[in-house]
Order: structure tokens, then sequence, then C-alpha cells
């Protein structure tokens, strides 16, 4: 597909955000074609250079103090099209490059985007190590979720949207958590999430409790019942909280008491780093996000949203959804809660 140089940006990155449309004429006679140089490249004459320069300033409306160099034609993967590198950038300073594409009979100036679609879309997250809810095994919806413990975004979209998702699809969907606490607004939610994947170092069982109870609980984590207006100790006595609760789950779930406090007194943040840079390289920058078979959607948003990327990935797999169901009554928050 074809990007049109617009005429209202006046600078550099204005061509390179150019939108995919229909192709530029470039008027004229074809020049001769000079000989081919080393690996089929060869030189345009000056009269075709300067007309392609011309085009490219006149409809990016670069300013009279940016230089354009356009260089030599090369094949493209394009039929019927030759690649041309132009340089562009203000005079004495370090110019950028960028591609076009010229026709044979040099009556065409064009830019073409291409997409990589060979990869899987639900490859993009991996739930591999975290415990799930849902399908035991495989199943043709995968539901990652990118949470954060101390978030009430996170907390409503937890306690409303995920039981209902499990009652109506049922082992179709495999529903995993991953770490993406927001530390700079929540002060415990990293020692949080290092407590509960403590957990699922143990039980599975137990780490959804933990997430369970966590979100179900979050306006009294902090508060202490003896000194209630002590803001400046809302922190201390969370994390004591947490590490009580962490640890009272992991007795309920019998697991080993002297390697879960272990682990809690430890306070190892590295996998739950790694998650929060997995998110910021999804582009993640507000919880709850979800990724349905690859597709994010971000927010506490209404369930009928999610229903619908979720009939959507089934279908995509050759699975028919469920039938439609009646939506429960959901007053969700319009936003997530943002990294800042």
């Amino acid at each position: 597909m074809i990007r049109p140089l617009s005429s209202h940006p006046r600078s550099v990155r204005a061509v390179a955000s150019l939108l995919l449309a229909a192709a530029l004429c470039v008027t004229g006679c074809r020049a001769q074609v000079p000989a081919a140089g080393a690996g089929g490249a060869t030189n345009l004459s000056p009269e075709t250079a300067r007309r392609v320069a011309l085009m490219i300033r006149t409809k990016a409306g670069l300013p009279f103090n940016y230089d354009v160099k356009v260089g030599e034609r090369k094949p493209s993967p394009y039929t019927g099209y030759d690649e041309v590198t132009v340089l562009l950038g203000e005079y004495g300073k370090p110019m950028k490059p960028m591609e076009f594409l010229l026709s044979k009979d040099e009556k065409t100036l064009a830019q073409m985007n291409t997409f990589d679609m060979s990869k899987d879309p639900r490859a993009l997250v991996s739930d591999a190590g975290r415990p799930a809810r849902g399908a035991k095994d495989k199943a043709p919806v995968t539901i990652v979720v990118f949470d954060d413990l101390e978030c009430p975004f996170c907390a409503r979209m937890h306690q409303a949207i995920f039981p209902a998702l499990l009652a109506r699809y049922g082992d179709k969907v495999r529903i995993s958590y991953k770490d993406f606490p927001l530390a700079q607004i929540h002060p415990w939610a990293i020692h949080a999430a290092v407590n509960a994947d403590c957990l699922a170092e143990e039980s599975p069982t137990a780490y959804w409790n933990m997430v369970d109870y966590m979100h179900a609980h979050l306006d009294e984590i902090g508060l202490d019942p003896a000194t209630p207006a002590v803001k400046d100790k809302a922190l201390p006595v969370a994390l004591k909280q947490i590490d009580k609760e962490t640890l009272a789950e992991g007795a309920r779930a019998k697991v080993n008491t002297k390697k879960l406090s272990a682990c809690i007194e430890r306070q190892d943040e590295t996998a739950v780093r790694a998650s929060m840079k997995e998110g910021d390289g999804l582009t993640v920058s507000g919880v709850p996000a979800l990724f349905v078979n690859g597709q994010m959607i971000t927010g506490a948003i209404p369930i009928e949203f999610v229903y619908r990327a979720v009939d959507d990935a089934l279908t995509a797999q050759g699975v028919t959804p469920p039938p439609p169901v009646a939506l429960p009554d959901l007053q969700a928050p319009p936003a997530a809660s943002q990294a800042q």
C-alpha cells in the first residue's frame, strides 16, 4: 500500500508518519537509465533525481533549510518498482534515510508499509509457568492479564468479570495473571506480587486464593484498627498484613512453611520486575491489561467488549462461541489505573 506526501507538516518526521494511500505521480519523460552498478544499483539521471527531490519537498512541505539527497535506484521486491533511498535533514545536521519506490517508467513515486503477519498473535504473551484458571491444559482462547494487587480497577475486574467469563466459556478459556504493579502510585503492590508468587511456587490453588483475598479486601489493607488515623504507618501495617495473610494461606494449603517463610523474607523482586519489563515491551501503561489471544484490552471495561473479543478469538480458532447471555449488572469505571 502506498503513502501520499502531506502538504501540511513541515518536518522530516511528517514524512515518516505518512498514512498508506494512493501513489504519487511524477510527470515527465523518462530519462535514459545509466548502466547498472554493484548489486544492480544505478544512478538516477540528474533530472529525475531533482524531480524526486522536488516532489518530496512540495508534498511534505519541507522548509528551505532542509536538504534532500536522492540516492541510487536498486531492485525492490515490488513488481514494477525500484527502491530509492532519500536522505532528509536540515543543512549541516545529520540526515535521516527514508525508503521510496520509483516505478520503472519513473512516473510514480510511492512509499510502502509492510507488516509481519508470520507470528501467531496467540504467542504474543506467554502464560508459561503461571497458575491458570479455566482449562487445565491448552484452550482455544488464552487470556493473560497484567494485574496489580493494589489496583481498585483490577479488583473490580477480578471480582466481577472473570467469574462471568469462566461461567460462560468454561474450558474454552484459560486465564493467567502476570505482575504489573504500579509502584509509583501503589507502594505495597510489588511486595504483594512477590508474596503471591511465593505461594505460586508451592500451590497454584494457594496463589489464586491469595489473589482473590487481596482483590476482595483491598480497602482493608494498610488500615490499623488500633490507630486508624495514623496515616504514616499505613505502609508498614500493609506489609505486615500481607505477610500474615500469605503465611495463613500457605498453612491452609499445607505448603512447606519454612520454604514459604524464607521466600517472603527474601523479597526477591527479580521475577516481578521481569514481568513489568515484559508489560512495558507490550506497551502496557495501565492496569488491568488483558491479552485475549494477543488482542490487548486495557482498563476495567464493560464485559460485553470482553465477550466480543473472546467470541472473535474462538471463531478464528474454528470454535463456535456459546449462545449470548444476559449481561451482568456491572458498572465498571471508564479507565484503568495508569503508570505515572
